[in-house]
């Protein structure tokens, strides 16, 4: 028996029971944190539906990646959080009219909305173990087919959001980007993609969440890139660092024209993850790290905006064994996010950049520079402004 995913201890009946035991109920109300979900599995034939626990208050805690992180909440408090929720869905064809739209209005009220909404829920089935689990999202334990659900309060809604979902003649890319420029938070903007809530009317469908986090980190850091490559190079070799739950992550920032490039290893699986791309935008899916590529690069590309300059940044991830839960894209955005809202260690060589990252990793720092495509190209280049 593995970990238990709640509590962490080996062997754990208690919970592991816990988990997979249908609860007692299929009539319930409660707030959600908001929070909904579409599948991607059997797509565009897929699960679509709201995610609430059977208690009311703010519940935001239940599904905020910035919470978790701003709180430092350990694995075990993170699961047992997500244990409350109860995933009511349907099935839908999501290149189709929805079969049943009333439901559908309800999913996309709590989308939209900036708190915990209460509703209530009517169950077709007890809810049971969720067999649908993707590790870029984070856990959803229990499931149930959904007959009706009903809002108990009216749904509190951003000005920019409502604005933006009404008109249907901006297109997805604009409608994000200016709710970004607004402080509106990623997870709320992956929310309203998910929901089929932004974009031009005839485009507008419901996305797989999955694919909707990647959509939102890549749209809107290459429409950050759009000016970075513009900006003047960093003048400094300077190195971020940050870590949370076993993820710890260093970024190598040098002085250059953009290139950005992402190497993860785990210490548990020994598996090895390596994405890059050059000055010009990337025309494929960063297939072997996946999701966290695109939301650390937005991190990346939030810092550059800030200081108004370019460079070539190298990502180091070491997974290490105490991340035995993954918890979905989300946090590895935010730990990104607190790297970059520190001040750099500055060096004068890569050398000693190297040096101090290795101080904190708990593997050779070879492993990554052996695999780093910046690292091997670095300074070969010669600069036009050489000439002159």
């Amino acid at each position: 028996m593995p970990h238990c995913k709640i509590c962490g201890e080996w062997n754990c009946k208690k919970h592991t029971a816990l988990i997979g035991r249908a609860a007692p109920l299929q009539e319930f109300s409660g707030s959600s944190p908001p929070e909904i979900f579409v599948g991607r599995w059997n797509y565009p034939n897929v699960y679509t539906g709201i995610l609430s626990p059977d208690e009311h208050g703010n519940t935001e805690e239940m599904s905020s990646a910035e919470i978790w992180h701003k709180q430092r909440f350990p694995i075990p408090h993170i699961m047992s959080l997500r244990n409350k929720l109860i995933y009511g869905r349907i099935q839908t064809n999501v290149k189709r009219a929805p079969t049943d739209k009333k439901f559908l209005s309800v999913m996309q009220e709590i989308a939209m909305s900036s708190k915990s909404v209460s509703a209530e829920y009517k169950l077709k089935k007890p809810v049971s173990r969720n067999p649908e689990q993707d590790l870029k999202v984070p856990l959803m334990p229990k499931a149930a087919p959904i007959e009706k659900v009903r809002l108990q309060e009216n749904v509190q809604v951003n000005k920019k959001v409502d604005y933006l979902v009404s008109d249907n003649e901006v297109k997805s890319t604009t409608a994000l980007v200016e709710l970004e420029k607004s402080n509106i938070t990623t997870s709320s903007l992956i929310k309203l993609l998910t929901a089929g809530l932004l974009g031009l009317k005839r485009n507008r469908r419901l996305v797989p969440t999955r694919w909707a986090i990647t959509a939102v980190d890549d749209t809107i850091s290459k429409e950050k890139l759009k000016s970075i490559r513009l900006f003047p190079e960093v003048k400094e070799i300077s190195v971020f660092h940050s870590e949370y739950l076993g993820n710890y992550y260093e970024f190598l920032v040098l002085p250059s024209k953009w290139e950005f490039e992402v190497i993860e290893i785990s210490l548990k699986t020994f598996g090895a993850w390596h994405d890059y791309e050059t000055f010009f935008p990337r025309k494929k899916y960063a297939e072997s790290v996946t999701g966290a590529y695109y939301a650390n690069r937005l991190a990346l590309t939030e810092y550059l905006e800030r200081i108004k300059r370019q460079g070539a940044c190298i990502v180091f991830r070491e997974v290490r064994p105490e991340y035995y839960a993954p918890l979905g894209v989300g946090i590895l955005r935010q730990i990104s996010r607190d790297a970059f809202a520190s001040q750099p260690k500055i060096f004068n060589t890569i050398k000693e950049a190297l040096a101090d990252i290795q101080s904190r990793l708990k593997q050779p720092v070879t492993n990554y520079t052996e695999k780093s495509f910046i690292l091997k190209n670095y300074g070969k280049q010669r600069k036009i402004s050489e000439y002159f």
